[in-house]
């Protein structure tokens, strides 16, 4: 009898190892991504990321991975490998001349894909899978063929060129102001840093050919129901919130980093800190039954969620990517989603961007300088202006 017990012991608990390991079903590269699909819920906690240099490289371990074929990375380029490393561990390197920033995110609406923002340089397939047609032509009739590729080619341009953005307008909004200071460190107040980027933000757009509205452009205190309700009375495509992070002393000199959010509930309980302390700004004076009905019905809306995600992407890669062109250490705290009520009344893709810790002394200096701000407000505008132009190609404008 006893045998028999170690025998099913046995097989309860191979069943339980197999049953527990995920599987990459299907890699591809689309729309700049690696787009990664998995047979059960993709875990974050089992990923480990690091990166490599001479070359650069970017590594990726999935944990309790296998690979459903060897063959998942034939139609990708050279620069991209993927490999069953060690039995129950799946890597996955993207080799770039120059390192780059990214943020891998999992999309809202699946738990079993995982995606990789990639450099440009790795988003082609293989050079020998491009094979140019073999058209003879008559030596009588090249400069006529030279004519109609350059014609084209200019079309093809004028077609792709961004077009105009005179009457996508972006709301601004300075988080806290007037009496409520925001978050205070090293005597200097988050309403002031964040009403002075956000004019650098406005700047910015402007040059790029943007109407802009700021929520505040002095030191006033806004509602809740008058920041929310801008967005939708000007008509805008895009709200943005710009907001400065804080944590206790006793972590100041540990927690810091850039982070973008969207709106969403959340478990996460750092995500719901922060939401908690920006909120308890502006829900003053509104209505607690009107809060949560408003949330409620904005967290349903699931376009919204989609579009802000994008946006939140589009915006917080182009912020990594300046500053970490001119500064070193600045850590990267990812696209999140939290409750937060500043951006629930807007019924346009809404996003808040914390743009570091006054609470941390070596990042309040460097966030209360022009030129790191100026970078802050380049990266906002970059990546607004490619997620509303990539939107209009989705959307055929």
């Amino acid at each position: 009898m006893k045998p028999f017990k170690i025998v099913l012991l046995f097989l309860f608990t191979t069943t339980l190892l197999f049953s527990a390991t995920n599987i990459l079903k299907n890699v591809e590269v689309i729309k700049g991504e690696l787009r990664l699909q998995f047979s059960n819920s993709c875990d974050k906690s089992q990923i480990k990321q690091m990166t490599l240099s001479k070359p650069f490289r970017r590594v990726f371990d999935f944990k309790n991975t296998r690979l459903a074929s060897k063959n998942l990375s034939k139609n990708l380029s050279n620069s991209l490998r993927i490999a069953q490393y060690r039995p129950d561990i799946v890597r996955i390197v993207v080799q770039n001349d120059i390192p780059y920033s990214c943020t891998p995110y999992k999309p809202i609406f699946t738990k079993t894909e995982y995606h990789i923002p990639l450099p440009k340089s790795v988003n082609v397939l293989p050079a020998t899978r491009y094979k140019k047609p073999k058209v003879k032509i008559k030596l009588t009739d090249k400069k006529t063929v030279k004519r109609k590729i350059k014609s084209k080619e200019i079309k093809k341009l004028q077609k792709t060129s961004v077009r105009s953005h005179a009457n996508d307008l972006i709301v601004i909004d300075a988080g806290h102001g007037g009496h409520d200071s925001g978050a205070v460190g090293g005597g200097k107040k988050e309403k002031d840093l964040v009403l002075s980027v956000a004019k650098k933000v406005a700047k910015e757009l402007k040059k790029r050919g943007y109407p802009v509205h700021l929520t505040r452009k002095s030191n006033r205190f806004l509602k809740l129901s008058q920041r929310t309700n801008i967005a939708d009375k000007k008509g805008s495509v895009a709200f943005i919130s710009i907001h400065a992070n804080a944590v206790e002393k006793k972590h100041s000199n540990k927690v810091h980093g850039v982070e973008t959010f969207f709106l969403q509930n959340t478990r996460d309980a750092k995500s719901q800190r922060i939401a908690a302390r920006e909120n308890a700004a502006v829900l003053k004076g509104a209505g607690s039954k009107l809060s949560k009905r408003v949330i409620i019905d904005s967290v349903l809306n699931g376009p919204k969620i989609v579009q802000s995600n994008k946006l939140a992407i589009d915006v917080h890669r182009r912020i990594m990517t300046n500053l970490h062109s001119q500064y070193k250490g600045v850590k990267d705290g990812g696209v999140r989603h939290a409750p937060f009520y500043v951006l629930v009344g807007a019924s346009r893709p809404s996003i808040l961007v914390e743009v570091g810790y006054i609470s941390h002394p070596k990042e309040r200096k460097r966030l209360f300088t022009s030129n790191y701000q100026r970078l802050l407000a380049k990266g906002i505008a970059e990546g607004v202006d490619n997620y509303l132009n990539n939107r209009k190609k989705e959307i055929d404008f």
